[in-house]
């Protein structure tokens, strides 16, 4: 409840304070382009601010390529969905970890289990997948006692194809539209197939919650052997 009455009380200071309207065009054209490396560190700064309080990471990465181009506004793209998460992350450890385990064990005891043994690799596969909250996995990860740093490197590596194909819609580069839209749903539903696929065939009995697990059997067949 801690969390949740925080992270709402910022979205309300957020709109009173008229930043809800902040990453569009128009603040993106007034405030980040042409202005060097600050415009670069505001971007990346109100954008993480944003995606940690569970704001779309897509229209982050959209704008960045709209502001920068789709080379430089991936790497911006990329470092403030990193600064969400790490944000979201570390709130959530040191302001929910002791109430929330001592709470809920048992659920706190599945994320372990689902991130135990190689977390990079089970945290980007996760990140692969085309379901599930960006914010609520920061969260759980933050109150269970995985290690930092790799969460940190799987999730950037996770976000990389979503970055790429928000990115490249948002840049203006000298790109027919027809193919960067094209090549932005072949790589989007790309990213979604083999996440699915991977988590499929290597979970070996990690579970997720169920409306997750649900989600990712109906896209394939259900024999749990034949998914590993």
């Amino acid at each position: 409840m801690v969390l949740i009455v925080t992270f709402a009380a910022i979205g309300f200071l957020i709109d009173a304070m008229g930043f809800k309207e902040a990453l569009d065009t128009h603040w993106v054209d007034a405030e980040i382009r042409g202005q060097g490396v600050r415009g670069d560190a505001l971007f990346v700064l109100v954008g993480g601010v944003f995606i940690a309080i569970g704001l779309p990471r897509q229209a982050v990465c959209f704008l960045a390529g709209y502001a920068f181009g789709f080379a430089e506004g991936l790497v911006w793209a990329s470092l403030a969905s990193l600064a969400g998460c790490v944000t979201a992350f570390f709130y959530a450890r040191f302001m929910g970890r002791d109430f929330v385990t001592a709470r809920f064990p048992d659920r706190i005891r599945r994320i372990d289990a689902f991130l135990a043994g190689n977390t990079l690799s089970m945290t980007l596969l996760m990140r692969l997948l085309p379901v599930g909250s960006n914010l609520l996995t920061n969260l759980a990860a933050g109150v269970s006692g995985v290690l930092a740093l790799p969460f940190f490197v799987g999730s950037l590596l996770g976000y990389l194809p979503q970055t790429v194909v928000f990115a490249l819609l948002g840049s203006g580069i000298s790109v027919d539209p027809v193919f960067r839209i094209g090549a932005s749903v072949v790589l989007f539903v790309a990213s979604g197939v083999i996440g699915v696929w991977l988590f499929r065939r290597y979970r070996h009995g990690r579970h997720l919650d169920s409306a997750t697990e649900a989600a990712l059997d109906e896209t394939g067949d259900d024999d749990p052997e034949q998914a590993r």
